[in-house]
């Protein structure tokens, strides 16, 4: 696909930077629209995104070193490299970890606005995966289905042979968990839920999607690649904050009202 949008001079455009970069922004934006109608504070919400922007980057970036230590160890280089290695799950742990640092500090109710970054999140991912697609990175495996995709010129990819577009079928599904979480958003029963329909959700969905990935430097902990050993943690992760929020929303309809 093509990576390479334009070059000015010494400046180029990448496909895969320009897709995280409208990912980040729409997640930004849509953030804010429901912030307001959800009668959240809406100048917290830039803050937030931004420091979960941030917490994601540098958690992405870790995780890649731990993963893929023998390829930072035969070349050191690449620790300097920030446009390159990054690991999605990195990302979402730092940023929920960060997020939930930054409504301690600034005493917001962390479980509101988990609710209200997680769609967002996975919006941002489906944008994220389109520029996967056009760097040729987290590609699948060979297949002969006539559902496939050949690289010509990709970095990452094995090229010249019809691979199964497992970035496209991400992007999909990233988008459509994004509509879901919105819709879920106006029948879910307590604050956290929309977030652990997230995790439950996202670790299935990439738990299934792992084992048409091609890519086989990612990474394994047993039989398991690394992703789906943490989609696992992922899926539980989402299950407890699910029983959490029942319980907090029982233990909080059951105290006698003040009077």
């Amino acid at each position: 696909m093509k990576n390479v949008i334009f070059s000015i001079g010494p400046y180029t455009m990448h496909g895969y930077g320009l897709m995280i970069g409208i990912g980040i922004m729409a997640a930004y934006l849509m953030a804010e629209y429901r912030a307001k109608k959800l009668q959240l504070d809406v100048d917290r919400v830039f803050a937030l995104c931004i420091s979960c922007v941030l917490g994601g980057f540098v958690s992405a970036k870790l995780l890649f070193y731990i993963i893929d230590y023998k390829e930072i160890l035969a070349d050191p280089s690449l620790i300097l490299d920030a446009s390159y290695g990054f690991v999605v799950y990195g990302g979402i742990i730092g940023g929920i970890l960060t997020g939930y640092i930054f409504c301690r500090i600034k005493k917001l109710e962390f479980l509101k606005y988990f609710d209200l970054i997680m769609p967002s999140i996975a919006l941002a991912q489906g944008f994220g995966r389109i520029g996967c697609f056009l760097a040729g990175c987290c590609y699948g495996k060979e297949t002969n289905s006539f559902f496939a995709i050949t690289f010509t010129s990709s970095q990452f990819a094995p090229n010249g042979i019809p691979l199964i577009p497992t970035q496209l079928i991400s992007s999909v599904l990233d988008f459509a968990l994004f509509f879901l979480l919105v819709y879920f958003e106006k029948k879910k029963r307590a604050d956290g839920q929309v977030a652990g329909l997230y995790l439950i959700c996202y670790g299935i969905g990439r738990f299934i999607l792992e084992f048409f990935r091609g890519d086989i430097e990612r990474g394994s902990v047993g039989t398991l690649s690394v992703s789906q050993f943490i989609s696992i943690f992922i899926l539980f992760a989402g299950l407890f904050t699910m029983w959490l929020t029942y319980i907090l929303k029982k233990r909080k309809t059951s105290l006698p009202e003040n009077k």
